[in-house]
């Protein structure tokens, strides 16, 4: 049976809402996130041909999305080394961000993209599973290496979902 073909305009709205929504919540800024997903869907549009009518098309998008995100909370990280300014609690909140972008660096790629599909990009396990083309089963021992090597870095106090929040 033939899969109806599905147009990137009609996939668009849905997947630069994804893209859009796991940037923010790494960089905690809408107006560059804006630009990661724009960047994200764009490369989407470029590679529509092999991706259009596949199951993992979300994830693909979500996982580009968040490489972008995390180059580009790297190098906002790299240009403010060494700058000493009073802290607020904004200025805590991207410290928090900064340090999950690096401890998420830090993780092998596996553990890296799961954390980031699952809990960045809001995806179930099952469609982080399709997303990375393996078993949910190896997406449940990726997430939990990865959580525990996050909370070994960064505390055992660590909160995804508080970290995350703004949307």
């Amino acid at each position: 049976m033939m899969r109806a073909t599905t147009t990137f305009e009609e996939a668009f709205d849905g997947l630069f809402q994804r893209a859009f929504r796991v940037a923010r919540r790494i960089l905690g800024d809408a107006a560059t996130a804006e630009d990661v997903a724009a960047e994200a869907m764009a490369r989407a549009y470029a590679h529509w041909r092999k991706i259009g009518d596949q199951p993992w098309r979300e994830g693909w998008v979500v996982r580009v999305s968040t490489n972008l995100a995390l180059d580009v909370a790297r190098s906002r990280n790299r240009m403010s080394d060494g700058e000493i300014t009073e802290l607020g609690r904004e200025d805590d909140d991207v410290a928090v961000r900064l340090a999950l972008v690096e401890a998420l660096a830090l993780l092998p790629k596996r553990q890296r993209e799961g954390v980031a599909l699952r809990h960045l990009g809001g995806l179930s396990e099952a469609e982080t599973a399709t997303a990375l083309k393996v078993s949910t089963g190896s997406v449940k021992t990726h997430m939990s290496r990865g959580l525990a090597a996050l909370r070994a870095r960064m505390g055992a106090e660590l909160d995804l979902q508080g970290v995350t929040a703004g949307e």
